[in-house]
């Protein structure tokens, strides 16, 4: 039990400092220095304030989000190698966005800077609800909401196949740079919706955590010992997609980490969940972070799209981490 807790306190001071070292890494350097003691130049901290925060805030959230999804859907799936996108929020999000970007008429001229972000929300509440209809038709059953995610994201990839072949060239570099992932838009107005959404279900996820390991011990044990199974998958379902959801909308598409960092908090911090859940999402924090960072800084003045790092990162990892099943098993 000690350990956890020192991982755990570990992970917090870890994540402050990697945020505040990255606030002033940048095309721009600046130092906390220049920043405290500027001499009437104003223009480094609005960098900081309104560019460099904002996004490593966002990084934060957004990493958050996934790994607690992540572990969720692992959690509830039994099965180590699920990932957020299993049940297809993903893919819906990401035909939203290819519609709103072939058809930008759809949404008022006001909301045209922030189509992207709307459309993917738009998405993946559309296929949240779909899977809470299914999970209510299927009384819960994880194997039949697990096709059914399946085909989700078949269908809503092949749609978004047609979309893509109909785009001309300008249409399909921005979908495909969406589907790359990016932090690069992050603003205040989108980093406190996402926040007020993100850290209150956060927190409701935690106090799942206990009936989630009653859960690990099959249905009818956890219906023996007074668990309410078929509402709790419910619960687990429509919240991993909400935080899936307001992730893509904000940042794209960024694989991985909801795959990575709960299996290798597990090998840690072991299998139960009131531990799992917050250091995975503190991990995820610090995946994203870092990644960003150096996103922004790799090829500089551009920027490589973070999801494209998170999947350099991820991909041995998942291969490595069937070769091991392979071998255990």
């Amino acid at each position: 039990m000690q350990s956890q807790q020192i991982w755990l306190f570990g992970l917090i001071l870890a994540l402050f400092g990697l945020m505040l070292f990255t606030t002033n890494v940048g095309a721009l350097s600046l130092t906390w220095q220049d920043l405290l003691g500027m001499s009437g130049n104003e223009s480094q901290w609005k960098i900081w304030f309104n560019i460099r925060l904002p996004r490593i805030l966002l990084a934060v959230i957004v990493g958050v989000a996934l790994a607690i999804s992540g572990a969720l859907f692992q959690g509830l799936f039994h099965n180590p190698m699920a990932d957020p996108g299993l049940i297809g929020v993903n893919s819906g999000a990401a035909l939203a966005v290819a519609i709103a970007i072939l058809m930008p008429s759809l949404l008022p001229t006001e909301f045209v800077l922030y189509s992207t972000m709307i459309a993917a929300f738009i998405g993946s509440v559309i296929v949240s609800i779909l899977i809470y209809v299914l999970s209510v038709r299927s009384k819960a059953s994880v194997h039949k909401l697990l096709l059914a995610g399946i085909a989700v994201n078949a269908l809503c990839f092949a749609c978004v196949g047609v979309l893509t072949y109909l785009s001309n060239d300008q249409q399909l570099r921005q979908f495909t740079l969406w589907t790359m992932g990016s932090l690069g838009q992050a603003q205040w107005k989108p980093l406190i919706a996402a926040a007020s959404i993100i850290l209150p279900v956060s927190v409701y996820a935690f106090s799942l955590a206990n009936k989630l390991n009653i859960l690990q011990l099959g249905d009818e044990e956890a219906l023996y010992l007074g668990i309410e199974v078929v509402r709790l998958k419910k619960q687990l379902i429509l919240i991993g997609a909400l935080l899936v959801g307001v992730s893509v909308a904000v940042s794209g598409a960024i694989g991985f980490i909801g795959l990575v960092i709960p299996h290798l908090v597990r090998f840690k911090l072991g299998a139960d969940h009131r531990w799992v859940l917050p250091a995975s999402a503190l991990c995820g924090a610090i995946l994203l972070l870092i990644a960003d960072t150096v996103a922004r800084i790799a090829i500089s003045p551009a920027e490589l799209p973070v999801g494209m790092l998170t999947s350099l990162i991820g991909a041995p990892y998942f291969l490595w981490l069937v070769l091991r099943y392979k071998e255990v098993h």
